[in-house]
């Protein structure tokens, strides 16, 4: 009992200094904080099972390829564009929902009740998304497009508010930020854990289907390309209920375990209508500022999406090496985590993004260089002296990669208060809402890139090994690497114009709650006035 109570003390005391938080000071406390962090790990098991393999569900399992023409465009267009068309959709109602956060008045606050509310119908649609049974048909193509719509518009629901919490459980900017620090680890995490194991589940269950060609590389034998198809479709299926049961218990300890203590609506005071909102929204230049930054580095890290699991699996000729490819920014993300916290304090979050990405941008580069396009694979022996270098450049590319996860949330936290200094509104939900809009329009660029350029490449599932080219697999690597070397300069653009510091935030905060005091004073002095007149 007295080994468990000490444990207990020295978490608690651990807890307390990794958020910042003090013991019963009536502000967010580290239970809180971490039971936000485990609902994010449980929602990213959604989001990437959907984000990262739903596309190749739809081009190898169902058949939607090359092969296939729907309409007037291959099957592997008819993808891209249903990826882009949709999650761009799917952003735009962002917005809508932001507005939607900021008019909810329960008496759960306005953002933890869709954690509660949402979890199974999320749950539902995503089993929907990777049913095994659409046929490799227009129709059904056109069925898994309508169920992957919904499910955007679910997960959607759950998703604005969910990152809008963080700025009603406190407005201490230095809080947060070690909040959103730590959440973005179990998020990160959580993504990190599907992309780990799915590629190896599916290629322990398929590799009977396999064989080694002369140069080493896994391909599949044409006559078993229905069989490797049909288990693709089962495997995605069954892994598909597996992460929602694992899940939909996460999103309930991130309702049950917050409590939300800024930005609530008062008894009696109007919700602000959708079109108020977007005017709050356009006069909160630094957080357009974000977005636009947010926008132009949508394909910064292209290649951990589908493209990068198209690659490896044909131009590799190893699916599992996608596990190691996604793991090798996990370095680099781990280490801009731990070194968040010191970059703001030294310098500044805006200068800690900016330099990030300038080094992102530079490593990429030199990875470009390590592809021998002259015979479409790594340069030197074997193609291990351009493997190797582009390994160690990948490490450092996510290192931006974890300071936006990181610093965009804090950022936009921070516009909050901006916001509410500016204009006497804080509209959470809304300003939130673009941190989502981001995230969504990054991964339908994503997508739809990575898409292309399996369908430039070429490339038949059917029969990989006799489609593949040199210049196929040329237009696979151009695509994945320059348009990250293009996304990560233009991001830094805009933030040479964002000016919120933080100490202007602390400035901001402590301006609010002055005149809140005076609001308040002078609210007192009146009714004392008036009940004087009315005796």
């Amino acid at each position: 009992m007295q080994s468990n109570t000490t444990f207990k003390q020295k978490f608690s005391a651990f807890s307390h200094k990794l958020f910042g938080t003090t013991p019963g000071d009536g502000d967010v406390q580290p239970s809180e904080a971490w039971s936000y962090s485990i609902a994010g790990f449980g929602q990213n098991f959604i989001c990437t099972i959907i984000g990262s393999y739903l596309t190749v569900f739809m081009t190898d399992a169902l058949g939607f390829n090359i092969d296939m023409d729907i309409g007037k465009v291959t099957g592997v267009t008819a993808v891209a564009i249903l990826m882009l068309v949709a999650r761009v959709f799917d952003a735009l109602n962002d917005p809508i929902m932001g507005s939607i956060v900021d008019k909810t008045r329960t008496k759960w606050g306005k953002c933890r009740p869709y954690l509660l509310w949402m979890a199974i119908p999320i749950g539902v649609m995503t089993i929907l998304c990777f049913l095994p049974w659409y046929p490799d048909t227009t129709g059904g193509f056109i069925a898994v497009s309508l169920v992957y719509v919904v499910w955007s518009v679910a997960f959607t629901v759950a998703d604005v508010p969910y990152w809008g919490l963080s700025t009603t459980m406190t407005n201490d900017t230095t809080k947060r930020g070690n909040m959103l620090t730590i959440a973005r680890l179990f998020c990160t995490a959580g993504a990190g854990l599907v992309t780990i194991l799915v590629p190896q589940i599916t290629t322990a269950l398929t590799k009977d289907f396999y064989t080694i060609n002369e140069e080493g590389k896994s391909v599949l034998i044409r006559e078993f390309a229905a069989q490797n198809a049909e288990t693709l479709r089962y495997t995605y299926f069954v892994i598909a209920i597996v992460l929602v049961v694992l899940a939909i218990p996460m999103f309930y300890i991130g309702f049950r375990n917050t409590r939300e203590r800024c930005g609530t609506i008062a008894d009696g005071e109007k919700p602000p209508s959708f079109i108020h909102n977007l005017k709050l929204l356009f006069k909160n230049k630094e957080l357009m500022i974000i977005v636009l930054s947010g926008i132009l580095g949508g394909a910064r890290m292209v290649y951990t999406y589908t493209g990068g699991l198209y690659f490896c699996k044909y131009a590799l000729g190893d699916e599992g090496a996608y596990s190691l490819l996604t793991m090798l920014v996990v370095p680099g993300g781990l280490i801009a985590s731990v070194l968040c916290p010191w970059l703001t304090k030294k310098f500044t979050k805006k200068w800690s993004f900016i330099g990030s990405h300038i080094l992102g941008a530079i490593s990429m580069i030199i990875m470009f260089f390590m592809w021998d396009f002259s015979k479409g694979a790594f340069r030197g022996t074997n193609g291990t002296a351009g493997l190797v270098v582009s390994i160690i450049c990948m490490i450092f590319v996510g290192i931006p990669q974890g300071i936006a996860n990181i610093m965009t949330y804090a950022m936009i936290g921070d516009t909050v208060e901006y916001l509410e200094w500016k204009t006497g509104e804080r509209a959470e939900g809304i300003c939130f809402a673009m941190q989502t809009f981001i995230n969504k329009i990054g991964m339908a660029v994503g997508a739809f890139i990575g898409v292309i350029a399996y369908g430039m490449s070429g490339i038949s599932p059917s029969d990989p090994e006799g489609s593949m080219t040199t210049e196929g697999l040329n237009q696979l690597w151009l695509m994945l690497v320059l348009s990250g070397v293009v996304s990560f300069i233009a991001c830094v653009i805009p933030m040479f114009f964002y000016s919120i510091t933080e100490d202007k935030q602390r400035w901001y905060v402590e301006e609010i709650r002055k005149r809140k005091e005076a609001e308040a004073a002078l609210s007192g002095a009146e009714n004392v006035e008036t009940a004087a007149e009315n005796e």
